[in-house]
């Protein structure tokens, strides 16, 4: 692989790729009530989205916003965007119910609150297969409790058809009775839990939103904070906050440069018949060409995106 091309002879568009490496810096939460959100949705550049049952419709809503999410989830109308489903959770009256017209919609993956263990998790992949979902439809596990942070790797590991860890910051502030403060100092205990759980197990993981949606120097610096720590990408609120987050959670032109040097560097001293290579006369190893590799495999996927 030489230097001038890198990026082409990687995966292609974000469908084509494997479902851990499509882009998802910027995932939308928009109500599952509200019609004209959804029509607008479909020109907001997030990389995904999530329609939400759950906070965003009131109890009397639920079924008619159940059927109206269900119908956009399934319309193919979203583009590039990867469409998820937030049903209400385990033990509600709407959990079922919910499920059974995520199942049919087939959406990219049910979002699903308040998940505390692997027995939740196989719960939800047992009323997925009954309900006739499509492989393609994932699980995305929201992680909101002091007891789902002790029992993320379990969580993280139960099933094949969990792709994607999401924290829900707001309850688990809520549940450590901690103040919502700058460098969020009072969860860092609990993301690192779940950051660990997530690269243990080769899952995708989203840090939680970000309430005051006029601070956007304070947002920006919490997505650098999410980025530095390790997250894939963030969860957002307000479409006002889709710019600055895929901005922060894309790679710099710093990386894009480093990683094309690291491969063809690597790429000449493979063909030279050495195990060893030096880029700005740092060592390379496997895993530094692995990581520029996925960082070279996100930009080719955001080209046709941004």
């Amino acid at each position: 692989m030489s230097e001038s091309n890198p990026p082409e002879s990687l995966p292609g568009p974000p469908e084509s790729l494997d479902p851990a490496l499509r882009p998802r810096r910027s995932v939308l939460y928009m109500p599952g009530a509200n019609e004209r959100a959804l029509e607008k949705a479909k020109s907001i550049p997030a990389d995904a989205l999530i329609l939400d049952l759950e906070d965003a419709v009131a109890p009397d809503a639920k079924p008619a916003a159940r059927e109206r999410v269900a119908q956009a989830a399934g319309s193919g109308e979203y583009g590039h965007r990867e469409v998820t489903i937030r049903v209400n959770g385990l033990g509600t009256e709407w959990h079922a119910a919910d499920l059974r017209a995520a199942a049919a919609a087939g959406p990219a993956a049910v979002v699903v609150p308040k998940i505390g263990s692997a027995a939740d998790v196989h719960a939800i992949e047992r009323a997925l297969e009954s309900g006739g979902a499509p492989e393609h439809t994932m699980i995305w596990a929201m992680l909101e409790t002091p007891a789902a942070m002790f029992a993320a790797q379990q969580i993280a590991a139960a099933s094949d058809r969990l792709s994607v860890l999401v924290m829900g910051t707001n309850d688990l502030a809520n549940e450590l009775h901690a103040e919502h403060v700058p460098g969020r100092a009072p969860l860092l205990a609990g993301l690192g839990l779940a950051l660990l759980a997530a690269r243990a197990e080769g899952k995708v993981i989203l840090d939680g939103v970000y309430n005051d949606v006029k601070d956007l120097a304070g947002f920006e610096a919490e997505c650098t904070q999410g980025r530095q720590l390790g997250f894939d990408g963030k969860t957002l609120i307000h479409p006002g906050q889709v710019e600055p987050c895929n901005r922060v959670f894309a790679p710099t032109p710093a990386q894009i440069e480093e990683s094309r040097a690291v491969l063809a560097a690597w790429a000449q001293a493979l063909a030279e018949g050495r195990g060893v290579a030096t880029v700005n006369g740092r060592m390379i190893e496997n895993l530094h060409v692995d990581n520029a590799r996925r960082i070279l495999t996100l930009v080719n996927s955001l080209s046709g995106i941004d």
